[in-house]
């Protein structure tokens, strides 16, 4: 085969030779890569000698080396540039992808090798390997154990089935949601309807209707519940529009309905879950992370909502109080009222606006002095674009990321804004995945959705999209700066419901004083954000942690519901209409039923969890935040950004990448494991 993906790339870094790749080069490139590894796994397996480290382990991680350019490329591509053409590639290789990884999970003699290594662990065979090595060995034998490796013929079979099912409806799932996002942006003819909006904002909304060949003000829809614009829209109909159209994704009937689909996964989950011998799909997902068990997670998760709950209640008094002073308002504060009258509320109570914030964020230099600028303090990086290497799609950046000491680190990829193309949310992809044994250098990509301004204006962020690019830098520095020597441990290849935590720390440099003078300067006068801004800032930001820890506590315990089901619970639920019915039945039983306040993703666009991988997992963000408030609190004990806090965290966290339980990676950073109170001081929920 002669196509970009035939040999690793000749390129700085490894990075993709993009511009030499087409969609049509995806096809063969798949093909080669899974008849190259089966004919590789058919070497091991094959041979005669006794099962060592070097021969199994080591072989095994050697493989797959073509599919896995291909696989880094397509992926990357499929989210944040699709076709039509790749789109339907993806639909049709689905099924596929998990005949191949099944056709290694599942195959006696490489598990009877594996099994044959980790029996000798502790013996004098395996005396010489270091603990990076031995854990390796220990991780794919609890993987393929996992993966059903020891299971009879029949239900092997079974279950290759269910794998491949699976894998269609979950990239279905994703299809559809993009495709009803697109189909239910909404398009406002008259700029009175605006009334609220800043001339910039306006400006691109122009621009977004212009792209799509219509005249008029498109506004796109975001993955989660709801709008920014909400909080500045003064029109309630419109707002009211815009969360209808938000919450109507995937269950409108029609060719996008998601709903079918996620009652079919929910149902093949658990009947997998069954048949790998867990009583439920969340008893065999958490099984594998650090929860270990799904009553973990629901104690945590009961610890919080009632208090959460409470507070959302209060706040949501509050914003009754105000709304009924408005002339235009009448009724109950509803789901598309909320964010508007936030606003209000903590401008009469801490006279604080956060619009007033958004002309100190202009992206680039948030980029630079912000983002960058932290990274460099902590960690001594340094960062030099490079336009002469060519990216996926024209606004797409590289950087290359240097070390204090001049050494090269990797290559980092910035994807800011939002288009047609791209799926909603924003994420961090390994394009090359560093490890001494096949990659000693990674690069990595950052996709956001930023609305594009008009040709010749500033992109001015948000205060959530500066946090979102802190947050997703942060999964990139983990990629970046881990220092594994196998594949299997790079980056961000870790327990689930510990991979947010070095994001969820990034953020804390958003606002921490030498960063935020550093970065937040006005775009047109050049003048430092007033302190006084920030002191608003700050003191309001206890205030609408009520509805935060709602909204995300309900979806967190929605996926968890779905996934508690066991195999025959899960039949009984056979119509469309089932959705909405369990989901209400599933948020009334935790007490996060309150209308005003509506689960952060709903069931029919909850692509972390019917799509994106985070299936019965969307608890993470909350169980990595015990670990992160812990982190940020000993930050603040340590001298905050300092290159000696930043060297401990990087060589006893971020460095380890996935090589070392990450439990033990944190007691050896924090010299103790996390306590929740400061997460709880964190969420106001004492």
């Amino acid at each position: 085969m002669t196509n970009p993906f035939s040999a690793p790339s000749p390129l700085p870094f490894s990075l993709p030779p993009f511009a030499d790749i087409t969609d049509d080069d995806y096809r063969p490139g798949f093909e080669a890569g899974f008849a190259e590894q089966r004919a590789e796994i058919g070497a091991i397996t094959g041979d005669p000698a006794a099962p060592t480290f070097e021969n199994t382990i080591v072989a095994l991680e050697r493989s797959g080396r073509l599919l896995a350019r291909v696989e880094a490329v397509f992926g990357n591509k499929s989210s944040s540039d699709s076709s039509d053409e790749t789109n339907a590639l993806e639909l049709e290789l689905a099924p596929a992808f998990a005949a191949h990884a099944d056709a290694i999970r599942l195959d006696p003699l490489l598990f009877a090798r594996i099994r044959a290594v980790y029996d000798t662990l502790g013996t004098e065979a395996t005396a010489h390997l270091d603990p990076e090595e031995v854990y390796l060995v220990e991780r794919y034998h609890s993987e393929f154990s996992r993966a059903g490796a020891g299971l009879g013929d029949d239900d092997k079979e079974r279950l290759r089935d269910l794998n491949s099912l699976l894998s269609t409806l979950t990239t279905r799932f994703e299809k559809n949601l993009l495709a009803d996002t697109n189909d239910l942006a909404v398009l406002v003819d008259d700029a009175a309807e605006l009334d609220g909006l800043d001339d910039d904002t306006i400006a691109s909304l122009a621009a977004a209707a212009a792209e799509r060949g219509q005249s008029g003000y498109l506004i796109t829809l975001y993955l989660f519940t709801g709008h920014p614009l909400l909080a500045s829209l003064t029109n309630r109909d419109l707002r009211a529009r815009i969360m209808a159209a938000s919450r109507a994704r995937g269950s409108r009937g029609g060719e996008n309905d998601n709903r079918q689909i996620l009652l079919d996964i929910v149902k093949l989950r658990a009947e997998r879950a069954a048949l790998l011998g867990f009583e439920t799909h969340a008893a065999y997902v958490t099984a594998g992370e650090t929860a270990k068990s799904p009553e973990a997670v629901r104690d945590l998760l009961a610890r919080l909502a009632p208090p959460a709950a409470e507070n959302a209640r209060v706040e949501e008094a509050a914003l009754q109080e105000i709304a009924e002073q408005d002339h235009a308002f009448s009724g109950r504060i509803e789901a598309h009222d909320w964010a508007f009258y936030t606003e209000k509320v903590r401008s009469a109570t801490y006279d604080f606006d956060a619009s007033a914030m958004r002309p100190y964020f202009e992206a680039e230099r948030v980029l630079r002095d912000g983002v960058f600028f932290a990274a460099s303090g902590l960690y001594g990086l340094t960062f030099a674009e490079r336009p002469d290497l060519v990216a996926y799609h024209p606004e797409a950046r590289v950087f290359e990321v240097g070390d204090a000491d001049g050494s090269p680190v990797g290559l980092y990829l910035l994807d800011l804004y939002t288009r047609d193309s791209k799926r909603g949310g924003a994420w961090m992809n390994p394009l090359v995945s560093q490890s001494a044994l096949l990659e000693p250098l990674p690069v990595v990509v950052n996709n956001l959705n930023v609305p594009k301004p008009p040709a010749g204006s500033p992109t001015l962020l948000t205060l959530d999209e500066v946090t979102t690019l802190f947050h997703e830098f942060g999964h990139a520095l983990h990629g970046l700066l881990a220092r594994v020597g196998y594949p299997h441990f790079s980056g961000t290849n870790v327990d689930r419901d510990f991979v947010e935590f070095p994001s969820q720390v990034n953020e804390m440099w958003i606002l921490w004083p030498e960063v935020l003078e550093n970065y937040a300067v006005h775009h047109v006068t050049g003048d430092r954000m007033p302190e006084e801004l920030v002191a608003k800032l700050l003191a309001a930001e206890g205030f609408n942690q009520g509805f935060e820890t709602s909204e995300y506590l309900a979806a967190a315990l929605l996926d968890q519901a779905w996934h508690s089901l066991t195999f025959e619970q899960a039949s009984e639920l056979g119509s469309v209409d089932d959705v909405a019915a369990f989901e209400a039945r599933a948020l009334a039983a935790v007490g996060l039923d309150n209308p005003a306040v509506p689960t952060r993703y709903s069931s029919t666009y909850f692509a972390h969890t019917f799509a994106g991988g985070y299936d019965a997992g969307y608890y993470s963000y909350i169980w990595s935040e015990v670990l992160d408030a812990d982190t940020v609190e000993w930050f603040g004990e340590n001298g905050g950004l300092t290159r000696a806090g930043g060297a401990r965290f990087r060589e006893r966290l971020l460095g380890v990448g996935g090589s070392k339980d990450p439990q033990e990676a944190y007691r050896d950073f924090r010299g103790r494991d996390a306590v929740v109170e400061p997460l709880l001081v964190r969420r106001r929920l004492v």
